[in-house]
């Protein structure tokens, strides 16, 4: 199973983009989805997960300007980003997991990655 993830780009700070990921219907051993970003240099983090019963939970570094949805229908997660900053620029990637007594442990489902790059 292969996810799909699109959406990145450039964007100034204090702009918006909006990721998408699909596939994740497929995956029976998954209850929930996350992304994830990694930066040069930086370890890969989760930056906002959400349940496929709709419960979300984010980094505190995003908390208040990311938004996590999901549409079981069609299968995809969307991650919307607002009020970007420079240190958002990163590589994000979706990715299906499971979450057990608030813990996310990731599958080795993962989106393509896609590119977010804010400029200062």
């Amino acid at each position: 199973v292969q996810l799909q993830a699109c959406g990145g780009g450039l964007v100034q700070a204090g702009g918006s983009l909006r990721l998408s990921c699909a596939g994740f219907g497929s995956i029976l051993l998954a209850n929930g989805m996350g992304w994830y970003r990694q930066a040069p240099g930086k370890q890969r983090e989760l930056v906002a997960r959400i349940t496929f019963g709709g419960i979300t939970n984010y980094a505190d570094t995003v908390k208040g300007r990311f938004t996590i949805s999901r549409d079981n229908a069609k299968n995809t997660v969307t991650l919307q980003m607002d009020s970007l900053k420079p240190e958002d620029t990163a590589v994000y990637y979706c990715n299906a997991g499971r979450i057990r007594s608030g813990t996310y442990y990731p599958l080795h489902y993962w989106g393509q990655g896609t590119q977010v790059t804010v400029s200062s």
